[in-house]
């Protein structure tokens, strides 16, 4: 099973990268290939918002007019099995790069000029597991509600054609300048680490027994 984990954290070793560290670490224990895109690093650009990849139907993805990263992202994005994605919230939101890297999807929506809202291009295909990881100054139960970054998250995820099977939200997280990771928070990654592994094996199972297809 191939996972691939975007993240959207600016802070190399920060929280966010711890997270995403241990869940690694944990699934790879378990026989998952994990790739992480860091996005601090990984070289694409603003969405020019000129919808050229929009115009073509069909489920692949359309093709963006900017030669950077992100042809090679999408790649990674269709051979992938299921996703972790993460991100800190920022005033509110994910990050700014994790939004940058969201407004770049638009390659997987179909929305030809005149037709007043997108569509998405894997709606009705067998739909990956994705697991949100974000983190807040505010309580977790709070910040789950107040602000948009679990949202946005989930958005993200559904536009690459998958379902979220699992959240890591972790609160009060601003108490100090290099906040840790403690056994609690290990519990919970475990705990979610297993269910991605096992939703992540069903989809694959699904595909071998269907020929590669991926209609639900």
């Amino acid at each position: 099973m191939k996972i691939l984990a975007i993240n959207g954290s600016y802070r190399a070793n920060g929280f966010t990268d711890q997270l995403l560290y241990n869940l690694t670490r944990t699934l790879e224990e378990k026989g998952a290939d994990i790739e992480q895109i860091d996005l601090r690093d990984y070289p694409i650009g603003f969405c020019l918002n000129c919808r050229e990849c929009c115009q073509k139907p069909g489920s692949a993805a359309g093709k963006c007019i900017q030669t950077d990263g992100m042809a090679a992202l999408v790649k990674k994005i269709e051979a992938a099995d299921a996703f972790i994605l993460a991100s800190p919230t920022n005033f509110g939101s994910v990050t700014a790069l994790f939004k940058r890297f969201m407004e770049r999807l638009l390659v997987f929506a179909y929305w030809p000029w005149g037709k007043v809202a997108p569509a998405y291009r894997k709606k009705g295909l067998k739909a990956k597991p994705a697991l949100l990881v974000t983190s807040s100054a505010a309580p977790a139960f709070m910040a789950r509600w107040a602000f948009s970054s679990f949202g946005q998250l989930k958005d993200t995820s559904k536009i690459m054609g998958a379902t979220v099977c699992g959240v890591l939200s972790s609160g009060l997280v601003a108490g100090t300048p290099y906040p840790t990771i403690n056994a609690r928070i290990n519990q919970q990654v475990k705990k979610v680490a297993e269910d991605l592994v096992l939703l992540g094996d069903n989809y694959c199972r699904y595909i071998q027994k269907n020929g590669g297809q991926t209609a639900a």
